[in-house]
């Protein structure tokens, strides 16, 4: 091996590398970001040991609008992740693109405008589901029964921290 196809190598490698460490992970099937956030668009799902038919099911999702992280690929498969950890591989026909949290502070107060000043429009209990809007450095827009409002991002599971969206 020459010196320069060595280099070429370590040079290929350690932009892998570094790629992998920013976060910049791409899903082999999709090439979109992983770990990355969706939510469950059947009322009810099979959750596998595997990415295949052939493996057995350890649970059932039974909640619709569950958020989820997806966290690999593997064909028609995606491998996800619920808030308490647990996770298995579900088909990609059973998730959605929308994006929902759950709320993980009881009687969140949902804010006119993202401001703990702000008047509250609504709270919400522990475990709820909320429809998942626009989010800034430290808050985001939910809408949950009719209600909407601003929430810090710091009581929802189901977006990133660093996540900004319009």
């Amino acid at each position: 091996m020459s010196f320069q196809t060595w280099a070429l190598g370590l040079v290929t490698s350690l932009m892998i590398a570094t790629a992998a460490s920013a976060g910049q992970d791409r899903g082999p099937v999709t090439n979109l970001p992983l770990p990355r956030y969706v939510s469950m668009k059947a009322a009810e799902g099979n959750v596998r040991r595997g990415p295949s038919l052939t493996h057995r099911i350890d649970w059932i999702y039974t909640r619709r609008d569950m958020p989820l992280q997806i966290t690999a690929e593997h064909g028609h498969w995606r491998r996800v992740q619920d808030r308490d950890g647990a996770g298995g591989w579900v088909h990609y026909s059973l998730l959605s693109g929308v994006r929902t949290v759950i709320v993980e502070q009881d009687m969140l107060e949902l804010h006119a405008r993202p401001d703990p000043r702000a008047q509250v429009t609504a709270k919400l209990a522990l475990g709820v589901i909320a429809r998942l809007g626009a989010c800034e450095l430290d808050w985001c827009r939910l809408t949950a029964g009719g209600y909407r409002g601003w929430a810090p991002k710091s009581a929802l599971w189901g977006v990133k921290n660093s996540e900004l969206r319009d």
